[in-house]
């Protein structure tokens, strides 16, 4: 049986749903196969019979109960009497604007949907904590602004405010700076002098963590890029520096898409 498919999506209630566009209907029985990349552990769920056209169908699977590990899971199906088949895609599986509805909500795992470089079906899941989600980062007139969204808070995408301060923080000399921040809803936009940060360690060069405090929340939360399909920003992404008094300014992610400030070198 020939099976593509054509939409993808994990919903704001974990459930994956699947359109697949097939040449004949599934038969009753049917599993979708869920395989970790890594550890090969699989998780089978049985279909049933999803009742549809012999053109189209429709698959919906809960992903709550099937306590994913973080990782990245290929998907199959398999009917009774025929070797499993790894499912293609044509789907990108990307919408930044179903990212961010998904990240309002408060939670301890996070799924996606995606098409692989090669063309199938596979699910990515992380570890979900509180996190300021990086949107844009730059530097003008002398100082360094980031804006973004709060990420797995649970706070309401709405006009209230609430009190918040940028950090940014480094060792070997150890020095720390902060500025205040504005959170409007689950958006928020700071701005720091960069003669501050470098008057801060002069003469030393070395790398700024930022973090952003916010009033109603137990920790601060990191300045990260997760939530989009850009993985690997520390290779893909390179900022031009700034230079103040002739020492280079400039951010960068880390390897695991986490966002610093490099001053010198």
């Amino acid at each position: 049986m020939r099976a593509v498919v054509t939409d993808a999506e994990v919903t704001l209630t974990d459930v994956l749903s699947v359109r697949l566009s097939i040449d004949e209907p599934i038969a009753s029985g049917a599993q979708l196969i869920l395989r970790h990349r890594v550890t090969t552990d699989e998780r089978p769920v049985v279909l049933g019979t999803p009742g549809a056209e012999a053109r189209d169908a429709t698959l919906a699977v809960s992903l709550a109960p099937l306590t994913l590990i973080p990782g990245r899971w290929d998907v199959y199906l398999k009917q009774e009497g025929t070797p499993r088949t790894r499912l293609r895609s044509v789907d990108p599986g990307f919408s930044l604007d179903r990212l961010d509805t998904y990240a309002l909500s408060r939670r301890t795992r996070a799924h996606r949907a995606y098409r692989t470089r090669n063309g199938f079906l596979a699910l990515k899941v992380d570890e979900a904590e509180p996190a300021a989600e990086v949107r844009a980062v730059w530097f003008r007139e002398g100082r360094f602004e980031v804006t973004g969204l709060l990420a797995f808070t649970g706070f309401d995408d709405d006009e209230s405010r609430h009190e918040a301060r940028l950090t940014l923080r480094r060792g070997h000399p150890d020095a720390e700076l902060t500025t205040t921040a504005t959170v409007q809803g689950v958006r928020f936009h700071a701005a720091l002098s960069l003669c501050d940060v470098l008057a801060a360690a002069p003469e030393q060069p070395g790398t700024w963590e930022p973090s952003l405090e916010v009033d109603g929340l137990a920790a601060p939360l990191r300045l990260g890029s997760r939530l989009d399909d850009v993985d690997g920003k520390r290779r893909r992404l390179h900022y031009p520096a700034e230079e103040i008094d002739g020492v280079p300014i400039r951010p960068r992610y880390t390897a695991d898409d986490e966002l610093r400030i490099e001053v010198g070198g």
